[in-house]
């Protein structure tokens, strides 16, 4: 036999409701503004430190100091061609300093010079010139003579010069030495111990062979 009774469902209790009062909204609230405001000063704060690193940046490379520029224009062994090599000749030389900064100058010390075969100084000269300023994008020539110079070295090495006159090429190197100043605007950097060292060939003529009439000199500091 069936029933005839109906299936009845019982209701489920619904959640209660809580009410929040007044405090509690107001506690929200203050809670996100005081988040965004927190953002706001975040955001503002990376803004401005990316602004002054783009700035300090950009100082930076237009203050930046570029070494000077050397470069050897003439290099002549008149007595190279005779038969006692060059023993108290006189070697004459040509080259040149530039300033190639835009807004900064160089105080230069005295600039002394020396001329070497391989690794025997056969050359120098004190004083080479006087204490100068060097403004900016400025060039200063540099010319003198070492009188006198002698290759006083073993017979090996008399052998070595000997075989590359022949050749056509005797490679000497000149070195220009001074202790410089960067002026940027009213500041004076450090001293800086500058060293030019020059690479010159000559034929048999004793004259600057063209590959080496120009070239730029390296720079480096001590």
């Amino acid at each position: 036999m069936y029933s005839s009774r109906l299936p009845v469902s019982t209701p489920q209790p619904q959640p209660i409701k809580r009410q929040h009062t007044a405090r509690y909204y107001a506690h929200r609230v203050k809670e996100s503004l005081t988040t965004r405001v927190s953002k706001l000063i975040c955001t503002i704060f990376l803004a401005l430190l990316l602004v002054v690193g783009m700035v300090t940046f950009i100082l930076w490379l237009s203050l930046r100091p570029h070494r000077p520029r050397f470069h050897i224009h003439q290099f002549s062994v008149p007595d190279l061609n005779q038969a006692t090599g060059f023993e108290n000749a006189v070697i004459s030389f040509n080259a040149s300093a530039r300033n190639a900064n835009h807004n900064i100058g160089i105080y230069y010390d005295s600039m002394d010079g020396a001329v070497y075969y391989k690794d025997q100084r056969i050359g120098f000269i004190s004083s080479l010139l006087p204490p100068f300023y060097q403004g900016p994008k400025n060039t200063t020539t540099v010319d003198g003579s070492f009188t006198g110079a002698s290759l006083t070295v073993s017979s090996q090495r008399w052998s070595e010069f000997m075989n590359d006159r022949a050749k056509g090429n005797v490679v000497f190197r000149l070195d220009l030495t001074s202790t410089i100043r960067f002026k940027i605007s009213t500041w004076n950097s450090k001293r800086h111990r500058v060293h030019a060292n020059c690479d010159i060939g000559v034929g048999q003529d004793g004259q600057i062979l063209a590959p080496y009439k120009d070239k730029r000199c390296p720079v480096y500091f001590t």
